[in-house]
């Protein structure tokens, strides 16, 4: 299988949060590969005017939230998603989203209902490598990928008590935990779909377009 086409013509701006929570190339190059023009901000005020906003990381909520704040970006992020604008949050930019998180008792964004609680009877912690994401809904972030296909992942803990609507995807690891989520043109995933080979990119490349297609 071949990779997703890159977008015709101007390349799509999108801003990606720089917060110090990971490695931010391999998420830039895929993107790039889907036709965005990237931009890194470190401060809220270097986000500009982007199609599409994305938070990554890895990591623990509560020095990650720090970091945001001291950035400015939590007035910033907030303001976004509450104007429904593309949003991508990937692995902790998920977690992120819900109101608490029970491995270091962070209060978070709050977009979302629910917490940040540790896989439940999971067989190995971190839970690292491969594993397929089981689709509730059709949604076109994932179009062109065959359901319960496999991404990778690596973490401990994952989205709790989240409201069913929301849910998008899940995986099981031990018990059953949310994977992916999705409201309105917000788009949150536990893996790492920058790592997840073909279907990583055509994720991300879908992404891209749904932000275009907003824009």
């Amino acid at each position: 299988m071949t990779g997703p086409e890159p977008l015709a013509g101007r390349r799509l701006p999108v801003t990606v949060v720089d917060y110090g929570a990971g490695n931010l190339v391999s998420i830039e190059q895929a993107l790039v590969t889907a036709g965005a023009d990237v931009r890194r901000a470190a401060t809220a005020d270097e986000i500009a005017d982007p199609a599409l906003l994305v938070v990554p990381g890895v990591g623990a909520s509560a020095p990650a939230m720090d970091r945001l704040r001291a950035g400015g970006f939590v007035p910033a992020i907030l303001g976004w998603i509450a104007a429904d604008r593309p949003f991508l949050g990937i692995c902790l930019g998920l977690q992120l989203l819900f109101q608490a998180s029970d491995e270091d008792g962070a209060v978070t964004l709050g977009v979302l209902r629910g917490h940040t609680a540790r896989l439940e009877g999971a067989p190995t912690l971190p839970h690292i490598g491969w594993n397929q994401v089981e689709r509730r809904f059709d949604h076109p972030a994932f179009a062109g990928i065959a359901p319960g296909a496999d991404f990778y992942f690596v973490h401990s803990y994952a989205g709790a008590r989240v409201d069913d609507e929301v849910i998008l995807a899940e995986t099981e690891h031990g018990a059953r935990f949310t994977a992916a989520v999705a409201r309105g043109n917000l788009l949150g995933v536990q893996f790492h779909p920058e790592r997840s080979g073909t279907d990583g990119l055509r994720l991300i490349a879908n992404v891209v377009r749904l932000a275009a297609g907003a824009a």
